[in-house]
């Protein structure tokens, strides 16, 4: 039943990923080269944190994760 619940609450995410994103979406010809610094992108790590920790943290994370994602941030490889 969680698992359900998860995978529900990631639709948000695939929607913003296929539509807005510009790394993911129709934007990406604006943004050939990709606009997020970290591998995965932020709404990627968000749809990942959210499937292996639940609703309340993955957001929790998500969040925490774009608001570190900064033109001043290195990057990098960033796990959930």
């Amino acid at each position: 039943m969680k698992k359900i619940f998860r995978t529900l609450a990631t639709i948000p995410i695939l929607i913003y990923q296929k539509t807005l994103s510009p790394d993911h979406g129709i934007m990406r010809v604006f943004y050939p080269h990709g606009a997020c610094r970290y591998y995965p992108t932020c709404s990627e790590y968000t749809r990942q944190s959210v499937l292996k920790y639940g609703i309340i943290k993955g957001y929790y994370n998500g969040l925490r994760r774009i608001l570190k994602c900064n033109p001043w941030s290195d990057g990098g490889v960033d796990r959930p």
